[in-house]
């Protein structure tokens, strides 16, 4: 297996209530430190509630957020995280929201051209050359680099901002909820043309989203994030089907399905722990129906239970 990507104890603190003088009032741990290696040309889903530290995540990975501590490699080699062009000729980023993430004021051509021209420093031809060849991959006319991101559908967008992350030529790609902004069939349509990037480029992706369905359909392994900690990695035909940790279990079951009623697995009472104040032990122990003593005191880490999985819990379910 060559390793695309390694993250080695990569951590995102943010400090509260700055002063003056005098440390800040409190410190919110968003991603507290994440170990994972990607293989080269491997998909993995990154899923967990809103707040749990997945887009912090992906902001470290693509230099728009710098690390508070930890290391990212690419193909064995430390990336400077002080150079932003060293994150950007290996790594890229498609966001969420396709139209905003796109300049208008700005034609799709130089749009397109801006990596080329920063990152590469490539002259007029080689640059026209490039942009026809990743328009051509994401099945898109060139007539359409003389105008504006508003003149486009969602879909054509987000397409748009897929190629401006090939045009780097990056071989790693974060993708952000890339179809949750799109309909149903668009989504489809994207999804498919991302299969057919990843094996005519060679790409390794992270995708990052709530889509359960989605990510389990699209991805080779599932990474699930919750309170800024990994409490479970494992491959997709198994995280869902059969989770060994209770927070996997209640996210399967939270997941809406054709034909059954709308249904809570938990009571509206339910909080999430207060990032200002967080609980000892386990981060899941006041929603877990099997926690102890145990894990209200200590923090489980991350361990392997076989078959590819790894679970942070005193009390995994059985697989």
């Amino acid at each position: 297996m060559t390793t695309a990507l390694k993250l080695t104890d990569l951590k995102k603190d943010f400090p509260v209530g700055k002063q003056l003088f005098g440390p800040p009032r409190a410190i919110v741990h968003a991603v507290q430190p994440v170990s994972l290696e990607i293989a080269k040309g491997e998909t993995l889903g990154i899923v967990g509630e809103s707040g749990c530290g997945k887009s912090t995540l992906a902001r470290m990975l693509v230099g728009l957020l710098p690390a508070t501590e930890g290391t990212i490699e690419i193909e064995g080699a430390a990336l400077d995280t002080a150079d932003p062009a060293a994150f950007g000729k290996k790594i890229q980023y498609v966001f969420q929201d396709p139209q905003s993430s796109l300049n208008p004021r700005k034609t799709i051509r130089q749009i397109m051209e801006a990596p080329l021209k920063h990152l590469h420093g490539m002259a007029a031809t080689d640059r026209a050359a490039r942009i026809a060849e990743i328009f051509a991959a994401v099945n898109l006319r060139e007539e359409f680099l003389d105008r504006y991101p508003h003149e486009f559908s969602g879909g054509q967008a987000q397409r748009i901002g897929i190629a401006r992350a090939l045009a780097a030529e990056a071989r790693i790609l974060i993708l952000d909820e890339p179809v949750s902004a799109l309909d149903v069939s668009v989504q489809a349509q994207v999804l498919n043309l991302l299969a057919d990037l990843k094996a005519e480029f060679g790409l390794t992706y992270l995708f990052i989203t709530h889509d359960l369905a989605v990510v389990e359909a699209v991805s080779d392994r599932i990474a699930v994030l919750y309170f800024g900690a990994l409490v479970e990695l494992g491959p997709a035909d198994r995280i869902f089907s059969a989770p060994r940790h209770p927070y996997t279990k209640l996210l399967a079951e939270s997941a809406p399905v054709v034909g059954r009623d709308l249904k809570a697995p938990e009571g509206r009472e339910t909080e999430l722990p207060d990032p200002l104040n967080p609980p000892p032990g386990c981060a899941f122990a006041a929603r877990c129906p099997f926690a102890s003593d145990r894990c209200r005191a200590e923090v489980p880490v991350l361990e392997d239970q076989g078959d590819g999985v790894s679970v942070a819990c005193f009390h995994p379910l059985e697989g």
